[in-house]
């Protein structure tokens, strides 16, 4: 009779699924409504095909088409450009459905973190240029060069220049790990415009740009691809004295670092609601093999030792979870989410983490064959512990804002 308890009028199997792996968002009628568009949408991109692009190492096209004709893409471009006007929350759900569906946002990911720091500073030319068509699909804005190969994380020392001359400013430098920038057709440039030892402040001096990729590639713009550990389509791009139109600045020169500052927020909370979809897949893929794989006369997940593992990733999960959206929230409402933002992404990319860990040895050696998509989903989601910033940058940054502790770098 022990293991006969009822919770809310079900069984306790069906409690877990129902209850108690229900989004924090789900008593939001729209989100409900979103994750199954979305989940609809991913049912037509099943492991197979996930599986083709991997081994060739192709771009999912078909599969960012079909999210982009579905509208998932144009989510936070404003209704009167096109797009359907949601906010972060709702960006966050669909990337997070996408993974927990067992796909892949990283090829289209960067279009939502990317568009804010159009929406919030660009120019109503701008705005009224490139927004339609990037709602339509007809544009795709999906490279954000950064990252540069002796800076890294430390964007306030990069060293590509953008020198003002004419009407126009001359590029020159080099940017890495800008994914997708062969599959882009736009790309958000930060650069320097004003030497290091000219400006007062050192966020000063920056500038950022949105580049018609398409006008410049062999013709200045050399872009050369990274082969990784995952299909993740990353390149390095080198610029050789490009001259872009002075029209391509985005608000005002020098200003640029805070700029992307706001958009780095929105990345970090994005990012983190993959993971949240990851770790859900985890659990599911996990739990499911452990229900059906008898050994010894019995399911595997009779064993506490098969338990444990699962269970504690699945409470780590739903915690990061609450986190990631209450930084949501906090940037849909115009507030400074830095701090809740870097703990989410943490937090999120080390629940996944855990979640890929059991899921893996819950599959023992079955875990390691491609078919079964789990040695896929876990090389993809360790890259969370790396990027967009490392772990150990965020516990940096939180000891310092959070805890008032000395800047240690």
């Amino acid at each position: 009779m022990a293991n006969d308890y009822v919770v809310n009028g079900t069984t306790p199997k069906n409690w877990r699924r129902a209850e108690a792996q229900m989004s924090i968002n789900d008593l939001n009628a729209d989100l409900r409504e979103i994750r199954e568009g979305v989940t609809q949408v991913c049912r037509e991109f099943r492991g197979e095909y996930w599986r083709r692009c991997d081994a060739l190492r192709e771009y999912p096209a078909d599969f960012v088409n079909a999210l982009m004709k579905a509208g998932y893409l144009a989510a936070m471009i404003p209704e009167e450009f096109g797009g359907s006007g949601l906010n972060l929350t709702a960006a966050a759900v669909i990337l997070e459905q996408i993974h927990h569906s067992g796909c892949n946002a990283a090829a289209c990911h960067a279009q939502m973190y990317i568009m804010g720091t159009l929406l919030r500073h660009g120019s109503a030319e701008q705005k009224q240029t490139y927004l339609p068509k990037i709602a339509d699909g007809s544009l795709r804005l999906q490279a954000f060069g950064v990252t540069e190969p002796a800076s890294g994380t430390d964007t306030l020392a990069l060293k590509t220049t953008a020198i003002r001359d004419g009407d126009g400013y001359v590029v020159n430098g080099q940017k890495i790990w800008t994914s997708r920038a062969e599959h882009s057709d736009l790309m958000l440039l930060l650069a320097r415009t004003t030497p290091c030892d000219q400006v007062k402040n050192r966020t000063d001096g920056l500038s950022v740009f949105l580049l018609d990729l398409r006008s410049f590639v062999g013709k200045g713009i050399t872009i050369r691809p990274i082969r990784t550990m995952i299909n993740h389509s990353t390149t390095e791009v080198f610029f050789d004295n490009v001259l872009i139109p002075a029209s391509a600045l985005i608000g005002e020169e020098g200003k640029g670092f805070r700029y992307v500052l706001s958009g780095m927020n929105a990345e970090r909370i994005l990012i983190a609601a993959e993971c949240i979809g990851d770790a859900k897949w985890f659990l599911d893929k996990g739990s499911a093999y452990a229900r059906e794989r008898i050994v010894f006369g019995a399911p595997i997940g009779k064993n506490q030792g098969v338990q444990f593992p699962l269970a504690r990733a699945f409470a780590h999960s739903i915690a990061a979870e609450a986190i990631v959206y209450r930084a949501a929230a906090l940037y849909d409402r115009g507030q400074d989410p830095g701090i809740e933002a870097n703990a989410a992404k943490m937090l999120a990319a080390d629940a996944s983490w855990e979640a890929a860990e059991a899921c893996l040895q819950t599959h023992g050696g079955f875990g390691f064959a491609e078919e079964y998509d789990v040695e896929r989903k876990f090389r993809e989601t360790r890259l969370y512990q790396v990027a967009p910033i490392s772990t150990n940058l965020i516990l940096c940054f939180l000891a310092e804002r959070a805890l008032g502790l000395p800047k240690s770098y």
